[in-house]
């Protein structure tokens, strides 16, 4: 409930991408009014025509809930939202700069210049959009400045913590809250706008606005390193005969390290942690403070090389030329329940194929459209066996389950050859082997 009044709050979400739309969609679920604001017209039609633009598993269904409900719109119209909306939900994408490793702050600062002429009475703006700390301090001033009420506009931070593939329960249900605030007023309404959440049992986390900012870097960080650690294990493995997929098994029963993202294979992609651990070093280094997460650079460093490493292991099954040889590349997403192709593994090891000659044809249950239009050099098939038809080599990229129930004997009967590599240790080598198949992984003799 809004302070000092008996009206439930009414929300805006600004952005409507990923993250935006499956908060606005969620939080009507919930029961709040909801106002989704976007730039793109062309969005904003098709959410309100009952049209989720990505896949995500459970979201459809929870939009055609909201839409039915009366709790929620989408419009262009920031003037619109400054009028409805008690609480702001900050959305919209902070890319990588091009040319840099800093995040691109153009759409956040341009929603908050966009929003702020239209707040003319206290409200809060959240920002959940990841970005580099200290935005808070400066998107405070920029919102006090513009905005007609002044200092009864206030920011908070409220870091999101969703993963594609399972963003609904994320939103519903998430394992924390974390409310960074500068007054107990702006708590209290964030504690009112999460109630239902809140009531669910999840924890809740109220800290300063800099430490709202860090958890969601801080947490990338922790989570692309453990992947990478398990990786640098692999290069150590592939040099000294060792089977890194064993390594990893017997490491996940110490309970101080735990078996969770200490998975080996291809690496991390996706619209988050490689831009994020980028971006966090690069403001360390703008703070002063760069030695302290140095580290995160050879991070980043191990996660490329397993991409290299992966063409190279095709190479070898190929008899150590690539060029002319067929490859049938089984996955474009990033991860397994998504359409995200950004930084997308499995992308970047089937564009470095086709460089050195091979001839690669890609397909993906469901990223299959965004990888057309951003890899139109690229050839695509629509189905497993149709990628795999007289191919040399077939290599694993994303771990579909469509992929990992393949019949060795039936992809045998159409590609040529009978070498597989395993970028994401998604198979049982056994039941390859006793195939005929010459099985390939990384980190494994």
């Amino acid at each position: 409930m809004s302070a000092g009044s008996a009206q439930p709050l009414r929300l805006t979400v600004i952005g409507t991408g990923y993250l935006g739309a499956t908060h606005a969609i969620c939080m009507a679920v919930l029961g709040f009014e909801v106002l989704g604001i976007d730039v793109s017209q062309e969005k904003v039609d098709r959410l309100n025509a009952g049209e989720v633009p990505f896949f995500e598993p459970g979201l459809p269904e929870q939009l055609a809930k909201a839409l039915d409900s009366g709790r929620l719109r989408f419009s262009t119209d920031y003037a619109e939202a400054g009028a409805f909306g008690d609480l702001h939900f900050l959305c919209v994408g902070t890319p990588q700069k091009p040319g840099s490793d800093a995040a691109d702050m153009t759409y956040v600062d341009s929603a908050v210049t966009s929003l702020a002429p239209y707040l003319d009475r206290r409200a809060l703006v959240v920002g959940k959009s990841t970005v580099p700390v200290g935005t808070a301090a400066r998107l405070t001033a920029l919102l006090q400045r513009l905005a007609p009420a002044g200092e009864q506009v206030e920011l908070a931070w409220n870091p999101e913590f969703l993963r594609e593939g399972y963003a609904v329960e994320d939103t519903l249900r998430p394992d924390r809250l974390v409310f960074g605030t500068s007054s107990a007023w702006a708590e209290e309404q964030l504690r009112a706008a999460f109630a239902p959440v809140i009531e669910g049992g999840t924890p809740v986390v109220v800290t300063d606005l800099p430490t709202a900012e860090l958890v969601k870097v801080a947490a990338n960080s922790f989570l692309a390193t453990k992947i990478s650690y398990i990786n640098a294990m692999a290069e150590v493995c592939e040099a000294t005969g060792a089977d890194v997929h064993d390594l990893a098994a017997a490491l996940a029963y110490d309970d101080r390290i735990g078996g969770r993202f200490l998975k080996p294979g291809l690496g991390f992609g996706g619209g988050c942690l490689p831009k994020d651990i980028r971006a966090f070093a690069h403001r360390a280094e703008e703070l002063g403070v760069g030695q302290a997460v140095a580290f995160l650079h050879e991070v980043d460093a191990i996660n490329r090389r397993r991409r290299a490493r992966t063409v190279d292991l095709v190479r070898e099954l190929a008899g150590g030329s690539l060029e002319g040889v067929r490859v049938a590349a089984l996955g474009a997403a990033f991860k397994p329940n998504s359409d995200d192709i950004r930084d997308a593994p499995a992308l970047d090891v089937s564009v470095s194929l086709r460089r050195a000659g091979a001839i690669v044809r890609v397909y993906d249950p469901q990223a299959m459209d965004n990888a057309r239009r951003s890899y139109p050099e690229l050839d695509y098939a629509d189905s497993t066996m149709e990628a795999a038809q007289d191919a040399d080599v077939v290599v694993l990229l994303t771990e579909w389950n469509e992929f990992r129930e393949i019949e060795p004997d039936a992809l045998a009967a159409v590609t040529a050859g009978r070498g597989i590599v395993d970028g994401r240790h998604a198979l049982d080598p056994a039941a390859w082997r006793a195939a005929g198949w010459t099985y390939r992984a990384l980190g494994r003799p």
